[in-house]
């Protein structure tokens, strides 16, 4: 009986036992989870009220080169063309252009920029020399694009002319009679040809490179010889009429920091400084130019966001040491080459750079986007390589097609940018992993415009999870919300000739706004933009 009483009390105790472990264990998951779910969630303070920097319109500039079909087919077709024209400019990629308001376009390269003799473009078009390019398939071009129809095209776009001028193997001479060319409005030898060519008033050009890539393909100079010339150079591009240059020098490389520290210290510094701008170049996919743009695995997209992510680090580390020859930030930075580099479509000439455009490289222009508003104190200009054609593309053409890309509908969601006031942000963003690797999930920008109305760039990197994002606007007394979002169901997704709208915005509305707080969640590989009065 006594065993009975014993097995009876310890069944109990053990009873008693489990029920309290088990609602101990119940009680610590749920703190666990609780715990795992708030530090899921991306955090943002948005200062409204904060904001003291113009993100130059610029940020969001183009760049053509005579390489591929981006200048004949991507935009000259000639007078005689049957692809609807205005004297011999194809009419559909400017409209398309002009609803992404294209504020500057830089021409005419790139390497091309160096062997590229002005004269040669200019006159009746059956008297222009032919010239061979040598640096994109061997290709021999007739000239009938030049400085005329460039200039041209730059009125129709509604947008300022950025021209790179020929250091590598052209002439001081060479390049400051261009500028009277273009710029005079008195009598000279060279307005008055201008004039006979059928331009009576000059144009107003204000941005001017002088040279591009001059430590490689425009003439593989040393940072001590080129900062020579630029000063050489600099000196003869004069301010005539009513015209101002703004003289931009050829900057670095990706890091090569040297190069801006030998261009800042011999001609950057200092009120007698004849500079204006440094060029700084950045492709996040030189390491993967044997990849497809649209045949790619998810190590491949991590990478390529990786690199994209880069930029921020290029730009932060230049900056400092602008900063030390010029602390008043009178010399900007221009990012007038970036983008992503892909392998060439199969069956195309290597030498067009000619490539898709998917879904990723979308999320590589928003990314980027973000990051150079967030350094507009410094960065006033960038130039995405490029425009039709070449490389991360707006738009592609074939004969009479013509479709936008992903990446062009990013432009068009950030034109809301121009010219806004940017907001500073305090952001915790949670990780994006692959493998052992990880960057992080959630990048953002944000404006203040003249009308008060806040706009919010949010891009989520990861491909497989959704974001949620909790955002406290300080400073604002928001009155309503909308939004707009691009994504897709597969990281590859691109738009073709057959399928134009694969990869296209549409309305976004998951999100929550009470009082000041803001929450939303942003679907995986995506890229939303917010509009909040």
């Amino acid at each position: 009986m006594k065993l009975r009483l014993l097995s009876k009390k310890l069944f109990k105790r053990l009873f008693l036992f489990s029920i309290v472990s088990l609602i101990y264990c119940n009680q610590t998951y749920s703190a666990g989870a609780a715990a795992r779910n708030e530090s899921s969630v991306n955090r943002m303070i948005i200062h409204a009220d904060k904001g003291a920097e113009q993100i130059s319109r610029n940020i969001y500039g183009h760049f053509s080169e005579h390489l591929g079909r981006c200048i004949y087919e991507g935009f000259w077709v000639g007078e005689d063309s049957p692809i609807p024209n205005t004297r011999g400019i194809r009419n559909d990629v400017v409209e398309a252009l002009k609803k992404i308001k294209v504020p500057v376009l830089r021409w005419p390269g790139g390497c091309f920029a160096d062997e590229y003799h002005w004269m040669d473009g200019i006159g009746p078009k059956e008297k222009r020399p032919s010239m061979i390019n040598t640096h994109w398939g061997g290709v021999t071009e007739n000239n009938h694009f030049g400085t005329h129809e460039f200039l041209d095209l730059c009125e129709q776009l509604g947008c300022e002319p950025y021209i790179c001028g020929n250091v590598g193997s052209g002439t001081i001479q060479e390049m400051q009679q261009w500028v009277e060319y273009i710029t005079f409005d008195g009598k000279s030898p060279m307005a008055d040809l201008r004039r006979a060519n059928g331009r009576e008033e000059p144009w107003k050009v204000t941005f001017w490179a002088v040279g591009n890539e001059n430590w490689g393909c425009g003439g593989g100079m040393t940072p001590e010889h080129y900062a020579n010339l630029y000063r050489q150079f600099a000196t003869y591009l004069r301010n005539f009429s009513d015209n101002r240059l703004y003289k931009v020098a050829c900057g670095p490389s990706g890091g090569d920091y040297r190069w801006t520290e030998v261009l800042m210290r011999e001609a950057g510094g200092g009120r007698r400084s004849r500079m204006n701008g440094l060029a700084l170049h950045y492709y996040c996919g030189s390491g993967s130019r044997s990849r497809s743009a649209t045949q790619f695995d998810e190590i491949d997209w991590f990478e390529q966001l990786r690199r994209a992510l880069q930029i921020d680090e290029l730009i932060t580390e230049h900056s400092k040491i602008m900063d030390q020859y010029d602390p008043s930030k009178r010399v900007a930075l221009l990012v007038d080459e970036w983008g992503a580099w892909h392998n060439v479509e199969p069956g195309t000439n290597r030498g067009f750079l000619y490539q898709q455009n998917s879904l990723r490289d979308a999320l590589v222009a928003g990314v980027s986007l973000n990051i150079f508003n967030n350094h507009c104190d410094r960065v006033k200009m960038a130039n995405i390589a490029q425009i039709v054609n070449v490389l991360q593309a707006m738009i592609l053409t074939k004969g009479e097609q013509m479709i936008v890309t992903p990446t062009y509908h990013v432009f068009e969601m950030y034109k809301v940018h121009h010219d806004a006031t940017l907001l500073p942000i305090d952001l915790q963003s949670t990780d994006y992993r692959f493998g052992n690797n990880s960057i992080p999930a959630v990048n953002v920008s944000a404006s203040k415009d003249d009308s008060g109305t806040i706009h919010i760039s949010l891009c989520n990197l990861d491909p497989g999870n959704a974001a949620e994002v909790r955002c406290a606007l300080e400073g604002a007394d928001p009155k309503g919300i909308s939004g707009r979002i691009l994504t897709a169901e597969a990281m590859t997704a691109h738009n073709t000739f057959e399928n134009p709208n694969v990869v296209k915005p549409v309305t976004f509305s998951d999100y929550k706004l009470e009082g000041n707080i803001l929450t939303t969640t942003l679907p995986s590989k995506s890229v939303v933009v917010l509009e909040i009065k």
